[in-house]
């Protein structure tokens, strides 16, 4: 059931309530230790299976109040929609750009073909010390797709209150996101025998994941 808390918009009481009615007495503050205990581990594992996404990459920040301060979370995703990367960092200049390319390059473990991008300049200067043979596209509505991939962090930090720091938004947000690619099998592209086929698999990694 903790895959529930990750993949809905769930608060750990929510969770504590659907274990209670398959008969499983647990407090939710057991539950928060769990996720708190396994989350990060889970969400490793879950990246290693994923391995290297597509090639191009479509990003952007946007910001998070944390303890009344402001933060910018950074995103990348694919072509198909899949979450590659996170970086909470407190600021959106070129040396924040050029941490967030070199998180991507080392997770992706190869330069992309084409980087998406809004028009804010850091990402341009980033782009030449790091990617200078990469192609970048600054078009309006062009990274559309990643900024669209923001609105469930945004569901997230309302139903919690906001985020506690910027290491708990990042653990939380990194296990969110590997957890939300598991499951994200695009449904309205599939007939449902197809979708429930993929839908069992994903239930099988992460049982598997997790060794439940």
């Amino acid at each position: 059931m903790r895959w529930a808390y990750h993949r809905f918009c769930l608060s750990f009481r929510d969770v504590e309530d659907l274990l209670a009615e398959r008969g499983i007495i647990v407090p939710y503050e057991t539950i928060r230790q769990w996720c708190e205990k396994f989350g990060l581990d889970y969400a490793r594992r879950l990246k290693r299976r994923e391995g290297r996404l597509g090639d191009q990459w479509y990003l952007d920040e946007v910001f998070i109040r944390i303890n009344g301060q402001q933060r910018y979370l950074w995103r990348a995703v694919d072509q198909d929609g899949d979450v590659t990367d996170i970086l909470v960092q407190p600021h959106r200049d070129q040396r924040a750009a050029e941490r967030f390319f070199r998180k991507l390059l080392r997770g992706q473990g190869a330069e992309p073909l084409q980087i998406i991008t809004d028009k804010l300049r850091s990402y341009s200067a980033a782009m030449r010390s790091i990617f200078s043979n990469v192609s970048h596209r600054v078009e309006r509505y062009a990274n559309n797709r990643v900024e669209a991939s923001h609105q469930p962090t945004r569901q997230r930090e309302r139903q919690m209150r906001q985020f506690k720091s910027a290491r708990h938004a990042q653990r939380f947000l990194f296990l969110h996101d590997a957890v939300r690619n598991l499951f994200r099998v695009g449904r309205h592209l599939l007939r449902s025998s197809n979708y429930r086929l993929l839908r069992s698999r994903s239930f099988a990694v992460w049982r598997e994941v997790t060794a439940a």
